[in-house]
């Protein structure tokens, strides 16, 4: 089974390199950027096709190593 793992900065932690890219956007022509925030796409290959294990392997693994969940907030995603 093919999952997917969004990690972003949560709502109210701030985001530099969110901003430096809407004013590089701007910077390059591309006016009406509103806010910028960035974050990270991680595919990951699971053995099992059991969905609620899964899931269950998945949460375990952002909480120990993917996200720092103090900060991050994340999205899980089967295929």
């Amino acid at each position: 089974m093919k999952a997917r793992v969004f990690v972003t900065l949560k709502n109210g932690v701030l985001d530099p390199q969110g901003k430096a890219i809407g004013h590089a956007l701007g910077n390059l022509g591309f006016p009406g950027i509103g806010e910028v925030r960035q974050g990270k796409l991680i595919d990951i290959e699971l053995a099992t096709s059991d969905e609620a294990k899964a899931r269950a392997e998945l949460k375990e693994m952002c909480e120990k190593l993917l996200a720092n969940t103090v900060i991050e907030k994340y999205e899980i995603e089967l295929k």
